[in-house]
């Protein structure tokens, strides 16, 4: 089976980067025997899986995304003679001669509760898009069930064409013992003795804002003042400093008692986790928060929000409160930072819990989906550009 991989967000710094980057790798240790042609659309990546021998890696110009997806990427994967077209991105070329799979990360956009938290022009946008993209593909990737029930109220004749399949944390993540390195940790970031940690990035929104900066900072100022805690807190992220800036954390009166290291580098950011008393991740709306499966590897002690996909991931391993209730919030980090019981029962949950989410799980799962989709094809007897046998 050759195999057509549109790399287009391979080197992105969020989320979608993360799961194109491990999804890759796992692929690649788990799959000796297809053929794997990676298209890039950043020239600089050539070369970044060179040591394997079934993959072949291709630049692939286009002027724009949506160029790139529809007209470069098929033309590339005919020259090729791929069987299979698969994007980690929410979108697929509309026509192609190859079978095309790709992974969704969410349907908030159709969904009212949600839909406010994005640009209104985005809304319509991908309203009009999305079922197009579904009805192109021979199969849909969703990584979470709140994301493909989502997909399935909106677009229930797809129903049959999307499975949800998890992925996890890095393979770096986890309890850390030495103590030396810990403390280099702490001492080269400045990380105090003790303190409240979120991972999230600077993402100002419309209505609401997704990653909840204002309301995590107004529930720390809160806590201040009604629980006078010692902790610290650590808000780590590319350009999470505006938060501050945003909602006046100095007139909040904890303008000392917050730091913003920026963006850690992911081999360091184990190590945040393990120092850290807790991990505060109450955001407004995620698919599948990888945040969340990286604290309960750690063992880290989380408070989060109910509803959407922060709540199927974190399930009993983590105190849900209302995202919008400041105090509420505040409430809820003072419980576990005051009570060692609570803490250490959600650290255990934590660490049990996080047993379900696995890249390799995810690889499997997501090869297993492959075969099947180029073998019905065959099935039907409709076969596929230069099929094996």
């Amino acid at each position: 089976m050759r195999i057509g991989l549109m790399l287009r967000p391979y080197d992105e710094k969020g989320g979608i980067g993360v799961y194109t980057r491990n999804l890759v790798a796992e692929l690649l240790e788990i799959d000796r025997d297809n053929e794997y042609f990676f298209y890039y659309k950043n020239p600089e990546l050539l070369g970044t899986h060179q040591d394997r021998a079934n993959v072949t890696e291709r630049y692939v110009p286009g002027k724009n995304k949506i160029l790139w997806d529809q007209i470069a990427i098929p033309r590339a994967a005919r020259r090729d003679r791929v069987d299979l077209i698969f994007h980690t991105k929410f979108t697929a070329p509309l026509f192609a001669k190859a079978k095309r799979i790709m992974v969704v990360h969410g349907a908030d956009w159709f969904l009212p509760e949600y839909s406010g938290v994005y640009n209104t022009l985005d809304v319509l946008y991908i309203k009009t898009v999305m079922p197009r993209y579904f009805g192109a593909c021979a199969h849909v990737l969703s990584v979470s069930n709140y994301s493909t029930d989502g997909f399935v109220q909106a677009m229930p004749r797809f129903k049959d064409r999307v499975t949800t399949t998890y992925f996890g944390p890095h393979s770096a993540f986890g309890p850390i013992d030495d103590k030396e390195q810990l403390e280099e940790i702490r001492q080269r970031y400045g990380l105090p003795a003790k303190f409240i940690l979120t991972v999230i990035r600077y993402d100002p929104g419309t209505r609401n804002t997704r990653k909840n900066g204002g309301n995590m900072l107004k529930a720390f100022a809160h806590l201040k003042k009604n629980f006078d805690t010692d902790h610290k807190f650590v808000v780590v992220g590319k350009d999470c400093e505006r938060y501050g800036d945003d909602h006046k954390i100095g007139e909040l009166g904890i303008a000392e008692d917050v730091i913003f290291p920026g963006l850690v580098d992911q081999k360091d950011l184990p190590a945040f986790y393990n120092l850290a008393s807790l991990y505060l991740y109450p955001t407004i709306i995620e698919a599948f928060p990888i945040p969340i499966t990286e604290a309960m590897t750690c063992g880290t002690p989380i408070v989060t929000s109910h509803g959407t996909g922060l709540e199927e991931l974190a399930g009993d391993a983590a105190v849900k409160v209302n995202p919008l209730d400041p105090a509420e919030i505040a409430e809820a980090v003072h419980r576990v930072l005051t009570e060692p019981s609570l803490a250490e029962q959600l650290s255990r949950q934590g660490l049990e819990r996080a047993k379900m989410f696995s890249w390799k799980r995810c690889a499997r799962q997501t090869l297993s989906i492959f075969e099947d989709v180029v073998s019905q094809s065959q099935m039907e007897g409709k076969p596929i550009v230069n099929a094996r046998a």
